[in-house]
C-alpha cells in the first residue's frame, strides 16, 4: 500500500513530516519546499563552538550589533526577532497591514488592534511587500512604495544588505535563517526608519517582545555566522544554480518561471508533488498563494538538481527500462 502524502503546509517546510509519512531519516529527504540558501557554509561547526551558551540566558547585546553593521544602521533601530515570523507578527500587531494579493500569507491584511491601549496604532495600515515577491520572485522596481518591506530574500537576490534610499522611511523586516540556512536556529530582524515612526516602533517592539525570545546559542553564534557570509559570491552562485535549474525543468516540458529570488515556479502537470514526495523530494504547492496548479522549487545545490531531475524523470516516465 502506497503512503499518503501529507497534505502541504502553508508556509513549506514540508519535509520532516514527509520523511515521518514515509517512514523514512528527515535527513534523507530533499526538501525543496522551503527556499533556503543552497550555497551557504554548513552552520554546524559555528553552533557548536558556542554550546556553552546553553548554560546562559540569552543577550541579543553583541549578536544586535554584528547585525546591525553588516546592514550599515545604527544599532538602537534594530530588533534581533526569533525567526522572520516573529519580526511580521510584532509588527503587524502594531500597525497592522494591507496587502497586494497574492503576497505571503502571514503579512497582516487588516487594521492593528490597539494591542497596547494607548491609541498607538496608526489609521490607516501600511502596505506590506515581500522584496523579492513572494510567490513570484519578481524583484520591487525602484519606483514602487511600500510601508512595510519583507527583505527575507533580497541580499541573497541582489548580493548587498543595504535597502534601497527609496526605503528610508519604511519598516524593513527579515530572516536570516533563510540566507544561513538554519531555520532551525530561529534568526529574524527588523529595522526601524529613521523617522518619528521608527523612534516609536522600537520601543513598542522590545515591549510586546517575550523576554528571551531569540535563543542563546543563535546570539552567540550570529557574529560568526555573519563574519563568514560572501553576499556576492552567493548570489553570483545561486543566479547560476537558479538557471540550471530553470533549464533542466524546461527541457523536460514543464513551464517555468525564473526570476532572481531563490526559487522557481512551475505548472504542475497533475500529482507531481505527491509523484516527487514518494521519491523523497519535497517541493511546495503554492494554493495557499492562490496559486492553483503551480509549484515552488527551492533551487537547489548540483546535487540537489541531479536528484529531482532524476525523481521528476521517473515522475514523467514510470515505465521500467
Amino acid at each position: 500500500m502506497t503512503s499518503a502524502i501529507p497534505a502541504p503546509g502553508a508556509h513549506g517546510g514540508d519535509g520532516a513530516r514527509v520523511a515521518a509519512a514515509l517512514g523514512l531519516d528527515p535527513a534523507t529527504v530533499l526538501d525543496l519546499s522551503a527556499s533556503l540558501n543552497p550555497v551557504a557554509l554548513d552552520p554546524g561547526p559555528v553552533v557548536a563552538r558556542h554550546l556553552p551558551a546553553l548554560g546562559r540566558y540569552p543577550d541579543p547585546t553583541r549578536a544586535t550589533a554584528a547585525l546591525a553593521e553588516v546592514l550599515g544602521v545604527e544599532r538602537e533601530r534594530v530588533v534581533l526577532t526569533n525567526g522572520g515570523a516573529e519580526a511580521i507578527a510584532l509588527v503587524g500587531a502594531l500597525v497592522g497591514g494591507r496587502v497586494d494579493e497574492p503576497d505571503f500569507s502571514l503579512y497582516p491584511r487588516a487594521p492593528a488592534t490597539d494591542c497596547r491601549g494607548d491609541g498607538w496604532a496608526p489609521a490607516v495600515p501600511p502596505r506590506w511587500r515581500s522584496d523579492p515577491h513572494s510567490p513570484s520572485g519578481r524583484s520591487a522596481g525602484s519606483d514602487e512604495r511600500a510601508g512595510v518591506w519583507d527583505e527575507a530574500f533580497r541580499p541573497l537576490a541582489t548580493g548587498t544588505w543595504t535597502s534601497p534610499p527609496e526605503r528610508a522611511e519604511a519598516i524593513v523586516v527579515g530572516s536570516l535563517t533563510k540566507l544561513l540556512a538554519c531555520p532551525g536556529l530561529r534568526l529574524g530582524y527588523l529595522v526601524a526608519p529613521a523617522t518619528e515612526l521608527g523612534e516609536r516602533l522600537v520601543p513598542a517592539v522590545r515591549a510586546l517582545q517575550p523576554g528571551w525570545s531569540v535563543g542563546g546559542l543563535a546570539c552567540e553564534a550570529l557574529p560568526d555566522l555573519l563574519a563568514a557570509v560572501d553576499l556576492p559570491g552567493w548570489c553570483a552562485a545561486v543566479s547560476s544554480l537558479r538557471s540550471a535549474l530553470a533549464d533542466a525543468l524546461r527541457s523536460r516540458g514543464l513551464a517555468v518561471e525564473a526570476h532572481r529570488a531563490p526559487w522557481v515556479l512551475v505548472g504542475d502537470p497533475g500529482g507531481l508533488r505527491d509523484g516527487l514526495a514518494h521519491q523523497g523530494v519535497v517541493v511546495r504547492d503554492c494554493a495557499s498563494f492562490g496559486l492553483p496548479a503551480t509549484l515552488r522549487i527551492a533551487v537547489p545545490d548540483e546535487v540537489g538538481r541531479a536528484r529531482l531531475v532524476g525523481a521528476l524523470d521517473r515522475f514523467l516516465d514510470p515505465t521500467p527500462t
